[in-house]
């Protein structure tokens, strides 16, 4: 499904089938949930009904005491059936307690694990899928499934199913015991199940939306604060301080409006059923007191019925916060399903062709290649490069230089032909296979925290420090890492923050060549560098590209001067091809750009 359609987008707005496909897809994803821990959930059953019948036998036993063991008490002084009813209540309360305990421990272990097991399924789902769902769903909204939608879930699995299951285990078995005991009591219980099916019924439907409403705003919230705190440095530079203000405040007062809808709608439901349970009790409080004048009920039957059915409409008000915990957790589920349910639009082969050591010929046949449709990038593109040559990309912003690069790297398919490296397919090359064999270097160096080492050794995890030292030599790293606090050792801080941009970008290229790909491709690598640092970069480039294939993006020319071969690339077509010395000494493109980038260092 499209990341545009339902499940990625914050939306309270479905039309009725979206609504029945939602509740479907979440169906099912709470039984691939359950199913492994469906043990675990019937010995819970079994212990919470166990539990609810031991405080359920209270009533019905205090009206045995009053009516028989007392009479017995005071007409011969028979302390028996006295001990005997006290030792039963107190046997039958201990009882209950310790199955509620059995089932409050089984069921915190049943919700912990299976959070465990959707969190660490929707972090891999999230890392697999391709390059396109994350562009179009927001880094906000990837943290809201992983932090409140998740938290919702939890909290609704701790807590709200011992609502349900107790909630109505207690009301039956009551509603049992009372029909047992007194039929006639039960009678105005059931008349007032009517209105209050209707009044539940209502609140089903309203409640719904403003929970599902909620949901969507607090999930706004987080986007909202994430992209604004992700992206704090163009904040600061184009003083979008207030603007951002503005913008975050109206979020907040929707999501105040929200909860307020949902609070007021608690305000009418919980007192409608306080209502109608203190009504019927006081029904059935009459009836009872007119039957025990006339000799047709006992004392302590009616004092049963009254406790019965009070407790019948206890679990009521529970009931509605586990429809308020339902509620949220059923429209964090939708959107949690929605993300799983997504298919990488860059799938993995079924059945991968084995490339055991590439050599890095690389092939474009037919290739066309869109991001929105009718609006072509690469149209009906063709290109050889040799293996081993490099190769480099210069042409206006939108020419298709880094959507080839992507390409390449297998970040996106092309919508038509076929992109081969080595002759084979890229479709057929399995991920490991092709991340082993092409390494992209981008603008943003983007660092983990972490130390230095830690870092370099991404993209391959048994290098000696021998070797990441040799890396970082060649492009001219090392001496800068030997002057932090720890050197290799010290740690990179978040995102790289300890370090400037060359010196990030610095060490992008010192982890990609040690990773020693086939294909290095370079995307506007070296614009963070000043002139010395760059200088310095591409001596170390001319040895390290020697034997390996490498496409370089760049708008600085002198970048561009160690390839064997430029492409000059516009509107998806190469317009022109060949040495860089030919067409610098020619009249075409390249031989105006150049001159152009001479004439401004004068």
């Amino acid at each position: 499904m499209s990341v545009t359609g339902v499940s990625g987008e914050e939306r309270n707005d479905f039309t009725r089938a979206e609504n029945k496909r939602l509740r479907a897809r979440s169906a099912k994803l709470a039984g691939e949930l359950v199913r492994p821990v469906k043990w675990s959930v019937v010995a819970s059953g079994v212990l919470i009904v166990l539990g609810t019948l031991g405080s359920v036998a209270g009533p019905a036993l205090i009206a045995l005491g009053i009516d028989q063991a007392l009479p017995a008490l005071t007409g011969s002084g028979d302390w028996g059936p006295v001990l005997l009813i006290a030792g039963a209540y107190i046997g039958v309360g201990l009882l209950g307690g310790l199955f509620r305990s059995g089932y409050f421990r089984i069921s915190a272990r049943i919700s912990q694990r299976v959070i465990y097991h959707l969190r660490v399924r929707l972090f891999r789902q999230t890392q697999a899928l391709s390059l396109s769902f994350h562009e179009k769903y927001t880094s906000g909204r990837v943290i809201a499934r992983q932090t409140s939608d998740l938290d919702t879930l939890r909290e609704f699995l701790d807590s709200g199913i011992e609502d349900l299951v107790s909630g109505v285990l207690f009301m039956v078995f009551t509603a049992a015991a009372l029909i047992a005991l007194d039929p006639q009591s039960m009678l105005p219980v059931l008349i007032s199940f009517v209105p209050l099916f209707f009044f539940t019924w209502w609140f089903s439907n309203r409640s719904r939306k403003a929970f599902r409403a909620s949901r969507v705003f607090s999930a706004r919230l987080i986007v909202q604060f994430v992209e604004t705190m992700t992206g704090i440095r163009a904040v600061k530079a184009f003083r979008r301080e207030k603007h951002n203000e503005v913008t975050y405040g109206a979020e907040v007062d929707n999501y105040r409006m929200a909860n307020q809808t949902v609070i007021a709608l608690f305000g009418i439901f919980d007192p409608g059923l306080k209502l109608v349970a203190n009504l019927v009790m006081a029904i059935v409080l009459l009836m009872g007191a007119l039957r025990v004048l006339d000799g047709g009920m006992e004392v302590g039957v009616l004092l049963a019925a009254v406790l019965y059915v009070r407790r019948i409409f206890d679990p009521v008000a529970d009931l509605a916060f586990f429809y308020n915990g339902m509620q949220s957790a059923g429209s964090a589920l939708e959107k949690i399903s929605g993300v799983l349910e997504e298919v990488p639009a860059v799938p993995e082969p079924e059945s991968p062709t084995a490339l055991t050591k590439a050599q890095g010929s690389l092939d474009f046949t037919s290739v066309s290649f869109s991001y929105v449709p009718e609006r072509p990038v690469l149209p009906n593109f063709d290109l050889h490069i040799p293996a081993g040559q490099t190769v480099a990309l210069v042409g206006t912003t939108g020419a298709g230089k880094s959507t080839l690069a992507k390409l390449l790297a297998r970040f996106y398919d092309p919508s038509a032909g076929t992109v081969s490296l080595d002759g084979i397919s890229l479709r057929d090359v399995s991920n490991d296979d092709l991340r082993r064999a092409v390494v992209m270097v981008t603008q943003e160096a983007y660092l983990f925290s972490g130390s230095v080492s830690e870092n370099l050794r991404i993209g391959r995890p048994d290098a000696t420090q021998a070797e990441i030292e040799a890396a970082t030599r060649a492009v001219g790293a090392h001496d800068f890492i030997l002057s932090l606090p720890e050197g290799y050792d010290t740690d990179v801080n978040k995102r790289g923050g300890r370090l400037s941009s060359g010196q990030r970008q610095l060490l992008s290229f010192a982890r990609a060549f040690l990773a020693n790909p086939a294909v290095l491709i370079l995307d506007e690598a070296t614009a963070s560098l000043d002139i010395p640092s760059e200088r310095l970069v591409q001596r170390g480039l001319q040895t390290l590209l020697a034997d390996r294939t490498a496409i370089i993006i760049a708008h600085r020319l002198s970048t561009v001067a160690i390839a064997d071969r430029v492409l000059v690339m516009e509107h998806g077509r190469i317009v022109e091809d060949g040495p860089p010395a030919d067409l610098i000494a020619g009249t075409g493109t390249f031989a105006t750009l150049h001159r152009a980038w001479r004439d401004s260092l004068a």
